[in-house]
């Protein structure tokens, strides 16, 4: 019983998190992209351009698109494909749909159109990238040109990050064919901050995502090894005891060896500063850890 609240419970949390994210992702596109005219990768980027040419609705294109997506990749891929990403889609079709007539036009006029293009790229990139970062830890995806890279995949030996920011470029480019009130020359600055955004999102992604799963090494010098070992143990990560002498004291004594995440590096700083204040240590980053409780090793 305690097992399966527990799993519920860390159900919940996940849900929680991605929801998040995509709360995160389309503030990004409807505070800062939308209303300054911008396009960036993905569904959202199509949804947006056909926004800018037919007025219509980005959060019912960005559904509609998703779920003859979803509804081949079910056929081709299989019905595995996952259930949270039939839930991140309807999540970022509900908020692009009742977002923009929840902000008051007076905030997207100071934060994002008074501030220019150029800003509202950067900071929208960084909204959008923060977003799916967040939603990848979970185990989510925002669907879209993800399904496409993966249906490829399947029969061409192409990487899917490949496909995906390939297919990012050409949907940015294809904002040159949304008509502006300026000249040829504000398209091409369109498409200019098109790729700057993009270059943005992966940034940040790539940022959110190697914070959340970089590792840190620490080694423990403690009279109360013993102690610091059963509490570090009981929060589920490893200690390795190693036979030490103290070249200074020729002493002999233990020193503990933990590999834990960046996030939970807290926790064991919080169990020696109440053990021992007066013990040793060394803590440095580690460029991969590999095995049970970390990442798993790729062919």
């Amino acid at each position: 019983m305690e097992k399966r609240t527990k799993a519920i419970l860390t159900g919940v949390k996940e849900y929680l998190l991605i929801a998040l994210g995509l709360f995160i992702y389309s503030i990004g596109w409807t505070l800062f992209l939308i209303p300054n005219g911008l396009v960036g990768g993905g569904i959202t980027g199509v949804s947006a351009i056909l926004y800018y040419l037919t007025g219509f609705p980005v959060s019912y294109s960005y559904f509609i698109i998703n779920i003859l997506l979803l509804i081949i990749a079910v056929m081709i891929l299989g019905k595995g494909f996952g259930i949270k990403t039939i839930f991140a889609i309807t999540v970022v079709s509900f908020f692009l749909k009742f977002l923009p007539g929840a902000i008051p036009p007076e905030l997207i006029q100071d934060i994002a159109i008074g501030n220019g293009k150029l800003l509202s790229a950067l900071i929208g990139g960084v909204a959008v990238g923060v977003g799916i970062a967040l939603t990848f830890t979970q185990g989510g995806s925002s669907g879209g040109t993800d399904i496409i890279a993966l249906i490829i995949n399947k029969y061409r030996n192409i990487s899917p990050g490949k496909l995906i920011l390939l297919m990012d470029i050409i949907i940015v480019g294809c904002s040159l064919l949304v008509p502006t009130e300026g000249s040829f020359g504000s398209r091409v600055a369109t498409v200019v901050y098109g790729f700057i955004q993009i270059s943005v999102v992966s940034y940040s992604i790539d940022l959110v995502l190697s914070g959340a799963r970089q590792s840190i090494q620490i080694f423990i010098f403690s009279k109360n090894h013993e102690v610091i070992a059963d509490r570090i143990t009981s929060m589920g990560r490893g200690v390795t005891v190693i036979n030490a002498l103290g070249w200074f004291t020729k002493r002999e004594g233990k020193v503990l060896m933990v590999i834990v995440r960046r996030t939970e590096i807290n926790f064991i700083f919080k169990i020696v500063r109440e053990t021992d204040r007066n013990a040793f240590l060394s803590v440095g980053n580690v460029m991969g850890v590999y095995g049970e409780g970390f990442d798993e090793m790729k062919r």
